[in-house]
């Protein structure tokens, strides 16, 4: 048996059905819960699995369907009926109130049945289907997506070290109020160890979210792309039977325009390993999958993740082992010396900022002082801890399940914005020191971080960035998220500062 991890930490929903040549009436379905056929649920000839559609509020419901295993042959079909006759048994032969639910190229289906008026509901039959599948069947109301809709969002890739890795879900829950904006008389603005408030009553509301975590090759991509298959491909894959666990787990919001996700710190990883993430969400909705790679045996800065003062900080930095027992840096251990200076940067920064009169004068038709306060301290955050990376290494093709993915991981991206930094140099931010033991190499910013601040602040505050036809290359990552001469939005290569491959160009966190 597996050992509990953090793939068993939804429970599959599984319908036992007697056999189905014995049915004598349908089984009744229910709006929100899912119900799994699997094995000798299925029917080997034509007699169909029969049930019942649940009542509704609205005039419609929605048929969704979701493959779990991949069959050997042909997949079951599935009709229903809105006749409000007792007597219709959807099938094949169709008539006028029977529709097929197909089944795409993901193992996905659904469609939206108009309910009879009247009260009654309809019927909804399975036919076919082999003893190695599964199918998961989940019915809704018409004005909700479909249970066994794909997310929009993809998860979220922070970064790794070598046996360890940050990973957050899609966004979830906007804040309940937009930030405040500075107003008269009252020109105030959020303090730099500034924390958002948290989720409050509406984290009641909140999505349940797990993590779904392979080693490439374990093939998660082949399946059919469902939650049900991904659930199952994980917790009965050797290749996933390994030692990686949730090391913790909390709501955080990297952003207020995105809103709160779910942070998953990631333990016991292989190094030089490609992994496939999925999230999904309460049970039956897939996100993903989004990949990377973990880094060398050899690499050796700790991940630091959770600061208040800056949100989107989520990636490895150039500091010693965490204190004893520690699983990374956040807030409770990082060093005084890193911390006061740049809260003092922060305090002394918006200080100037409000001798504006901010909310009375604009000085700007697009921003306010608290865009320029936000802009300025992702700037700060991104250049006062700097984030560590490490060059491309080649990597052998992995055969069978997944050679396809990892083809495409292994097609050539544009080479990330590292500068490497000797043992003994000087680091960007003075408090850091000179780099002590072994080298490593600096992913450096995004100028688009800079350009952020320009943008955002009055013109009196004197903040600049350097030119892209002169110094910029020597400190900031460019041509990655924007064009290299800045003039077109969005038209870098590849136009965003990292992928779902799991390529980081530079540092935008």
């Amino acid at each position: 048996m597996l050992p509990q991890s953090l793939w068993a930490l939804v429970a599959s929903f599984l319908f036992s059905l007697p056999s189905t040549r014995a049915q004598s009436s349908p089984f009744s379905l229910s709006l929100n819960t899912p119900v799994t056929l699997t094995g000798n649920n299925f029917s080997g000839s034509s007699t169909p699995v029969l049930f019942s559609l649940p009542s509704s509020s609205s005039s419609n419901l929605t048929i969704s369907l979701a493959l779990c295993a991949t069959t050997s042959s042909s997949s079951p079909r599935v009709f229903v009926s809105n006749s409000g006759s007792s007597q219709t048994v959807p099938g094949p032969s169709g008539g006028a109130d029977v529709f097929e639910v197909i089944l795409g190229n993901l193992g996905l289906g659904n469609f939206t049945l108009a309910l009879p008026a009247g009260g009654a509901t309809g019927v909804l039959a399975v036919y076919g289907g082999q003893a190695s599948g599964s199918l998961e069947i989940g019915v809704s109301e018409g004005t909700t997506p479909p249970l066994h809709a794909p997310l929009a969002d993809l998860p979220f890739f922070g970064d790794s070290t070598a046996n360890e890795a940050l990973l957050f879900s899609p966004p979830f829950l906007r804040p309940a109020a937009p930030a405040p904006q500075p107003t008269y008389p009252n020109y105030t603005l959020p303090p730099a160890n500034a924390s958002f408030p948290p989720p409050s009553s509406q984290s009641q509301n909140a999505p349940n979210f797990t993590l779904f975590l392979a080693p490439l090759s374990a093939g998660l991509a082949a399946l059919p792309q469902t939650a049900c298959a991904v659930r199952a491909g994980v917790s009965g894959s050797a290749l996933a039977a390994q030692s990686a666990q949730v090391l913790t787990e909390q709501f955080w919001m990297r952003d207020a325009g995105e809103g709160w996700r779910r942070e998953w710190l990631v333990g016991g990883l292989a190094a030089l390993t490609n992994y496939s993430v999925y999230a999904v969400q309460d049970g039956t909705r897939l996100s993903g999958p989004i990949y990377f790679t973990t880094k060398s045996a050899s690499f050796s800065c700790p991940l630091v993740h959770a600061l208040p003062y800056c949100p989107t900080t989520a990636y490895a930095a150039p500091l010693p082992a965490p204190p004893a027992r520690a699983l990374a840096y956040d807030a409770s251990n990082m060093p005084d010396n890193l911390t006061a200076p740049l809260l003092g940067y922060l305090t002394n920064f918006t200080t100037s900022l409000l001798t504006a009169a901010c909310g009375r004068d604009a000085y700007s038709p697009l921003k306010t002082c608290a865009d320029c306060q936000a802009a300025y301290r992702h700037w700060l955050c991104s250049v006062s801890l700097p984030r560590c990376g490490e060059f491309p290494q080649t990597q052998t093709t992995t055969r069978g399940a997944g050679a396809q993915q990892q083809r495409v991981l292994a097609a050539a991206p544009p080479p990330p914005a590292l500068q490497p930094q000797a043992s003994g140099a000087p680091q960007r931010n003075p408090a850091l020191g000179k780099v002590v033991g072994a080298p490593y190499a600096a992913l450096l910013p995004c100028i688009e971080t800079c350009n952020a601040v320009d943008r955002a602040c009055p013109v009196f505050l004197g903040f600049r960035c350097p030119l892209p036809d002169f110094t910029a290359n020597a400190s900031y990552g460019l041509g990655f998220v924007d064009s290299a001469d800045g003039d077109v939005q969005g038209g870098g290569v590849p136009g965003a500062a990292q992928d779902r491959w799991g390529n980081v160009f530079c540092n935008a966190s």
